[in-house]
């Protein structure tokens, strides 16, 4: 089984030792140190985790998590629910530039909201990336899974899929979380 590397170090409260931790450890305190309240927090698979999301919405932010092999059941679960669905809920066609021409699609829903052992679910959602490499004549196709605290009454489908889309998770300080 694979262990995330040691990223960073913690005080060991009530003593002046610290202990190393990974990035799942380090969030809490690299968040703590900025106001979140009102933010949306993107976040890779890495931090799909049920503790960092009673955190996250414990001070007044929503996240949108990637789902992954490291949350088996909630993979499973989602996969399952648009397992042959149609259409999508929003497509958006990016214009042919840099050599390629890329469709993302994505498809929403609160179906699984009562059911799945996740805090605080508001919906869930899969993400279609499909590129037409224009030089290789090649066409590939990725699909991504997650999970929000936005019901759909907070977030349409368009802006789901601008805000959680993977390729668009870049921070400067911190290449696995986006705040917006």
């Amino acid at each position: 089984m694979l262990h995330p590397k040691k990223v960073g170090t913690l005080p060991v409260k009530g003593s002046e030792e610290a202990k190393q931790t990974n990035e799942i450890g380090m969030f809490i305190a690299l968040v703590d140190a900025i106001n979140i309240e009102g933010k949306d927090i993107t976040a890779d698979a890495l931090l799909t985790q049920r503790k960092l999301a009673e955190y996250r919405v414990g001070r007044g932010a929503h996240y949108h998590f990637t789902v992954k092999g490291n949350q088996p059941t909630l993979h499973a679960d989602i996969a399952l629910l648009f397992d042959g669905r149609g259409t999508p809920d929003y497509r958006d066609v990016t214009p042919p530039d840099h050599g390629r021409i890329e469709t993302r699609r994505i498809g929403c829903s609160p179906e699984l909201n009562a059911y799945l052992d996740f805090p605080h679910v508001g919906q869930v959602y899969l993400i279609e990336r499909e590129v037409f490499h224009k030089k290789s004549q090649k066409l590939t196709l990725e699909t991504a899974l997650g999970v929000t605290s936005r019901p759909p009454a907070q977030t349409d489908a368009r802006r789901l899929l601008t805000m959680c889309d993977v390729r668009s998770q870049i921070s400067l300080s911190c290449p696995f979380i986006k705040v917006t």
